[in-house]
């Protein structure tokens, strides 16, 4: 019978040491390795959402859930997901977990869209302002045209106003704050300052579909068929969309007697 044979206790001590290093440096690699996968996943998710493609978009975002429940931006994206889906309560439920992880500006943005489309302004306004209170926010304008949204909800017209009068100050490129503006003059029954707005949008972007929609409202309410109809001439000349450029002269066409 052979003796049993054993190691000293100093050599299993240094083995015992060993093991418990490698144990503890596999830890961090694997939670690394995690990381790297959610992020992609949440990018690939990204990448779809803005292709509209809301079946990849989903598959993407729900696997990074999924790895790492507790990501905020992933929660965000599933929020802004289901909302285009048209469950605005599964959004609303993405967006409340979002913001108990982090209260981001962009979430809090993002969530008051949410609370317009569900027709709470008031709560929608306190979302925006929520965005606005964050400095570092990159996209203020967004916010601010949001709450003139929200304001105007509320039948408070010259708080929307300035509201969209701020976004333009800070993003005078952007368009969407003129509009806005030219949409609740014509609301709420000031056509002359809905009509010059307009034709000032055209004026800057003479291939503006939705300014020449607004405009053509106005000129068939003030029965102005003559404008209406040079506006789509010019447009229809201008304009680089042929799908546009249909739509202009099948409605100049209607307009002949």
């Amino acid at each position: 019978m052979f003796p049993r044979l054993s190691l000293p206790f100093a050599t299993l001590l240094s083995l015992a040491l060993l093991l418990s290093a490698c144990a503890s440096n596999t830890a961090p690699h694997k939670e690394d390795a995690i990381a790297k996968q959610v992020e992609s996943h949440y990018r690939l998710g990204l990448d779809a959402l803005e292709k509209n493609n809301l079946p990849k978009a989903f598959d993407e975002l729900l696997h990074a859930e999924q790895l790492d429940p507790k990501r905020a931006d992933v929660l965000d994206a599933l929020g802004y997901a289901w909302r285009l889906r048209g469950n605005l309560e599964k959004s609303h439920v993405y967006y409340n977990r979002a913001l108990a992880i982090d209260p981001a500006a962009r979430t809090w943005n993002n969530y008051g869209a949410l609370l317009l489309t569900m027709h709470k302004p008031k709560e929608a306004e306190t979302a925006f302002r929520k965005a606005l209170d964050d400095p570092r926010y990159p996209r203020p304008d967004f916010a601010y045209i949001n709450l003139g949204d929200a304001l105007l909800m509320q039948d408070r017209f010259n708080d929307a106003i300035a509201a969209y009068r701020q976004a333009r100050m800070l993003n005078p490129s952007q368009e969407a704050s003129r509009l806005k503006e030219a949409a609740a003059y014509r609301e709420y029954d000031r056509p002359a300052f809905a009509k010059a707005m307009y034709e000032t949008i055209l004026r800057d972007s003479p291939a503006n579909r939705q300014a020449l929609e607004g405009l053509l409202s106005l000129l068939e309410g003030q029965r102005d068929t003559g404008e209406a109809q040079r506006q789509l001439q010019q447009f229809i000349k201008l304009t680089p969309e042929p799908m546009d450029r249909a739509w202009a002269e099948e409605t100049l066409k209607g307009m002949q007697p």
